[in-house]
């Protein structure tokens, strides 16, 4: 075992769970054994709650100008220490060293943005009568928990992490059991950048860990990513205890692809987007639309897919599980009549045998019944569909279920803003594979990509974080008794 075993994170210090289950945890990049991680119970919960509660009088009343500095620290300490960060995610999810960078580095953006959260929830007043003032202040929502995925290890615990805590929260977070080494991590980096003990706290766990969170009476919010059937059960089991709940679930994105797109800038977006993460993320293209003749775009598509070499610029997928699950819908998309262009099937990379790899795979003529065009794969794996018209590219990006993201690719501003106004996705891109905003712009999809209201990032987020305290005074006895006092 490389590392240690792990532990929990309560009121600042790494302590012992109560478990008698443990997991292993294994790279998927050479199958070394990692370390082991509890299956935490319900007790250990109760610990984090209690010291949540005991932290969350002093710092909801800390003036958020001070709570912010915090995360002027907190985003200095994850820039020092950038490459232990990105090696640690490297290790535990298989991602390649580029892309645990740029995790990173969205996560020090995350972190920026927290620390202007002073200057957009200032509140409002108004005087609204002689001597009579209205004032609305954004206050805490209290203990709030945040259930993160394995595929971003550092980034999606960055969604939540700022934006919650500067607004006054204290936080439980529950870390995949595939990749827990890298909260644990931010657990001690937010020590050291100054976060009072109980306001962060870190309990591993499964399915009990989670179903214990939505029940908790103490906390008061949730967050989830992860699946989408996982997320309907996380939303509905945590609205039934009254608790607010964003939960955002899978995706299936389509790129519509015309003959005017500029064939050199599509195939690199197209590629990199169904291939980056090893298509691990639920911005990835996994659905192709190619309206009217662009074989010569497909064409690139496919040179652009030979370039990606498994164990060099493309990672592993997170588990043998995984790859096996992958590896059969392209299995069974060419016995269903489609055409495999680029083949990613029975992949080993020399001297990482123990490694859990699927190379990049463009799969033609695929029929929108199929389940390689209907279901979240989570892989390198593309599936091109043809079309005749633009409406009929809509209809069948219309047609799925989920609604995280689509683009277009093309050089007419009127199709770009068609294709905006009518495709069923809360994020759009022109020209732009992976469609993820910027902050202070939002993340969230639409439809079954995200049950609740708000997104979980961004200005959009605040609504989430914190409740409105409305106040009204009045300091002038003479000016008497109306309708408004």
């Amino acid at each position: 075992m490389k590392y240690p075993a792990i532990q929990n994170f309560i009121h600042g210090e790494f302590v012992q769970s109560s478990a008698t289950r443990s997991l292993d945890v294994i790279s998927p990049v050479d199958g070394t054994h990692l370390s082991k991680v509890p299956m935490s119970t319900a007790t250990d919960l109760n610990r984090a709650v209690t010291a949540a509660k005991v932290a969350f009088s002093d710092w909801s009343r800390t003036p958020i100008k001070e709570r912010v500095q915090v995360f002027f620290k907190y985003k200095a300490l994850l820039e020092k220490n950038i490459k232990e960060l990105a090696e640690l995610i490297q290790e535990e999810n298989g991602k390649t060293y580029g892309e645990a960078v740029a995790e990173i580095e969205k996560s020090i953006e995350l972190s920026e943005f927290a620390t202007s959260l002073p200057q957009l929830v200032t509140g409002e007043v108004l005087e609204v009568s002689k001597g009579v003032e209205c004032r609305i202040e954004h206050v805490p929502v209290g203990i709030v928990a945040s259930i993160v995925p394995f595929n971003f290890p550092n980034m999606v615990p960055n969604w939540t992490i700022p934006n919650a805590i500067a607004l006054g929260n204290c936080m439980i977070m529950k870390p995949s059991e595939k990749v827990p080494l890298s909260v644990g991590r931010l657990a001690s980096l937010l020590k050291e950048a100054g976060l009072p003990d109980g306001v962060f706290n870190v309990v591993h766990g499964d399915v009990e860990i989670v179903e214990a969170i939505c029940d908790h009476p103490s906390i008061e919010a949730v967050s989830f990513v992860g699946s989408t059937k996982v997320a309907k059960i996380v939303y509905q089991r945590s609205t039934h205890q009254y608790k607010r709940c964003l939960a955002l679930g899978g995706a299936k994105n389509h790129l519509l692809v015309l003959p005017d797109a500029i064939p050199g800038m599509t195939a690199q977006n197209v590629a990199a987007s169904m291939s980056g993460c090893a298509g691990q993320r639920c911005m990835a293209a996994s659905a192709m639309v190619a309206v009217g003749s662009v074989d010569h775009i497909i064409d690139k598509i496919c040179d652009e897919a030979r370039k990606i070499v498994p164990g060099k610029n493309l990672g592993a997928v997170i588990n043998r599980q995984s790859k096996e699950r992958i590896e059969k819908y392209i299995t069974e998309a060419e016995k269903d009549g489609a055409k495999i262009l680029i083949d990613g099937r029975n992949v080993v990379v020399a001297g990482k045998e123990g490694g859990t790899y699927v190379g990049p795979t463009v799969i033609d003529f695929v029929k929108p019944e199929m389940s390689v065009a209907r279901e979240e794969i989570f892989g390198p794996v593309i599936s091109i569909m043809r079309t005749h018209t633009v409406d009929e590219a809509l209809a069948i990006e219309n047609a799925n279920p989920y609604g995280n993201a689509a683009s277009v690719f093309t050089q007419s501003g009127g199709i770009a803003r068609y294709i905006i106004d009518h495709a069923s996705a809360g994020m759009v891109g022109v020209n732009v594979g992976v469609p993820v905003p910027r902050e202070p712009f939002s993340f969230g999809g639409w439809n079954e990509s995200k049950f609740g209201v708000g997104d979980i990032t961004g200005k959009s987020s605040v609504e989430f974080w914190t409740k409105l305290k409305k106040s009204t005074t009045k300091w002038n006895p003479e000016a008497g008794i109306n309708w408004m006092s």
